[in-house]
């Protein structure tokens, strides 16, 4: 999903090794007194530009949505009770140790005595069980802790989560939930955070940027980046700035890719961002709730299972990677391609003839104008995107002149969000999704998943699922997760219920600096934004 773009205020242009920043003042700096310009060394000095979308809208609130929600990512400001290395491996952060009980409704995290918040006050296990408790109560909050009934701290140095139903993946959302202080959190926060992270906010120019300065407080090994400067910009205004030399490493995207800038070079680091479309699996004449709304569900092209097989063995993702995205991607075949929880049995091979037998042995015949009909109904449907994202437009394009030409007629039409939701579970959607966690795949498919856009009810697969989340140990629950997928009989998998197919895997693409090294990346998960500077307290410069 997206959410609205705002336009980029010009003037806030920083300089590679010093920053200049814009003459007005701001009301929301963290650090109100702190000088606009810096005498951190250069080489310990980094100035990233991220799209306009990544600015935190309700601020570096982790209560809301800072480093939790859609896109997720390492909160900076704040630490977290574990976290994950570029292998995706859990690591302790403010944890020192912890465990799940038998019943998997316990999770109980023994946590550091020597951390400070960085206004000097310790941080306890209350500000474990306030920052859970507080997300728990607030429905505004972007974090899904839907399944913790309450986090009681039982001493300073000890907490613990009460499940209200087995679920593991909570560790996921655990690795990026920032810890936020009982004593100082008020309205205010998000425009000056008080965390223990490694970094502080220093100055945050809303519409324009946010700079970061090292925590002096921080318990681990001191940043090696004393200040990274984020700047907000639209694409074309990222490719000025690289162009003048204002920035050290800027996102962009493949329709650019074939550009060059003296000084860099474009960079790409690997994702888990998928372009999939969900194919309803119901005929039309149901309804289905989305919170508070209720929408048209089900679809009476996709409802034929032989349609979405056909669909998925007909797509040429090499020829859709090509021309689409210069060749900056891979084929995908699932939300999470490559993690342990993916199965192999998602993958399927391109062929057209085989896809065409399967809809004449249906009965799904050419009509005159070469589309195909079955019993007085034509193989023809709507598939919606986002229009303010081009490269989704030339996906969805790329995608209807494929399937012409097995016959199936795809009308292609973009919209806003707001336009597009209520035919979520009644037209095909172009979607973008990935995430270091399992969690989209239980959601994409499980029964009550919230994003169970293709309205699939298989209970066995549910039983799968919440198989899944009841294991003990995570690893233990890859094999779980895959036969969800495909169990040898059933799944979502092509060869089976085919509920989606998916595209492409996009690359995350950045024009960087030469000189500027960049430590080694966790899979990017969907969207460009915070997951680049995971890890920017190690980058350095050469």
């Amino acid at each position: 999903m997206d959410i609205s773009r705002r336009s980029f205020l010009s003037g806030s242009a920083v300089a590679a090794g010093s920053l200049l920043l814009s003459g007005c003042g701001s009301n929301e700096a963290s650090d109100s007194g702190s000088s606009a310009k810096s005498s951190t060394d250069a080489k310990h000095t980094v100035t990233v530009a991220m799209n306009t979308a990544s600015e935190p809208s309700a601020g570096f609130d982790p209560l809301v949505a800072w480093g939790c929600g859609e896109h997720v990512h390492e909160p900076l400001i704040q630490s977290t009770l574990i976290t994950t290395n570029d292998k995706l491996e859990f690591e302790n952060d403010l944890a020192t140790s912890y465990m799940c009980s038998t019943d998997g409704l316990t999770w109980t995290f023994e946590i550091r005595d020597d951390v400070v918040f960085s206004d000097g006050e310790p941080l306890r296990a209350s500000d474990v069980a306030f920052t859970v408790n507080s997300i728990i109560k607030n429905d505004n909050s972007e974090a899904d802790l839907s399944m913790v009934d309450e986090a009681v701290a039982t001493s300073d140095t000890v907490v613990e989560l009460h499940l209200n139903k087995p679920y593991n993946a909570l560790l996921y959302t655990l690795a990026v939930l920032g810890i936020v202080p009982e004593h100082a959190y008020g309205k205010n926060y998000g425009k000056k955070p008080i965390g223990s992270g490694r970094y502080l906010l220093e100055r945050w120019e809303r519409g324009q940027q946010a700079i970061f300065k090292a925590n002096p407080r921080y318990y681990g090994k001191a940043p090696n980046m004393k200040r990274v400067v984020v700047v907000f910009m639209e694409e074309d205004a990222a490719l000025a700035a690289v162009q003048k030399g204002d920035v050290d490493i800027a996102f962009t995207s493949a329709t650019h890719s074939d550009q060059s800038f003296g000084g860099y070079k474009l960079v790409s680091y690997k994702s888990v961002d998928s372009r999939g479309i969900s194919l309803p699996t119901i005929p039309s004449g149901s309804k289905k709730a989305d919170g508070d709304n209720t929408y048209n569900a089900g679809n009476d092209v996709t409802c034929h299972l032989a349609v979405r097989r056909a669909i998925n063995m007909a797509v040429d993702r090499k020829a859709l990677i090509k021309h689409v995205l210069n060749g900056y991607g891979k084929p995908a075949y699932s939300v999470g391609d490559g993690m342990p929880w993916s199965s192999d049995d998602m993958k399927v091979d391109l062929d057209r003839a085989a896809a065409k037998k399967l809809l004449d042995e249906e009965g799904w015949k050419p009509g005159k104008d070469g589309i195909r009909v079955l019993n007085g109904t034509k193989a023809s449907f709507e598939l919606w995107y986002s229009s303010d994202d081009s490269v989704r437009q030339a996906i969805a394009n790329e995608f209807a002149d494929q399937m012409k030409k097995i016959g199936i007629e795809v009308k292609v039409k973009g919209g806003s969000w707001d336009q597009i939701y209520p035919h979520e579970f009644s037209q095909p959607i172009l979607w973008g999704w990935g995430s270091n966690a399992p969690t989209e795949t239980y959601e994409l498919t499980y029964s009550s998943g919230w994003g169970n856009y293709a309205c699939y009810d298989n209970q066995v697969i549910d039983a799968y699922l919440d198989q899944a989340l009841a294991q003990q140990n995570v690893e233990d629950s890859y094999p779980f997760w895959k036969k969800a997928q495909w169990d040898g009989t059933d799944g979502v998998a092509p060869k089976g219920a085919a509920t989606w197919c998916w595209l492409a895997n996009v690359d995350h693409l950045y024009f960087k600096r030469d000189g500027l090294k960049v430590a080694k990346q966790k899979p990017h998960p969907h969207g460009h934004g915070w997951s680049l500077v995971n890890n920017v307290d190690a980058w350095s410069w050469a």
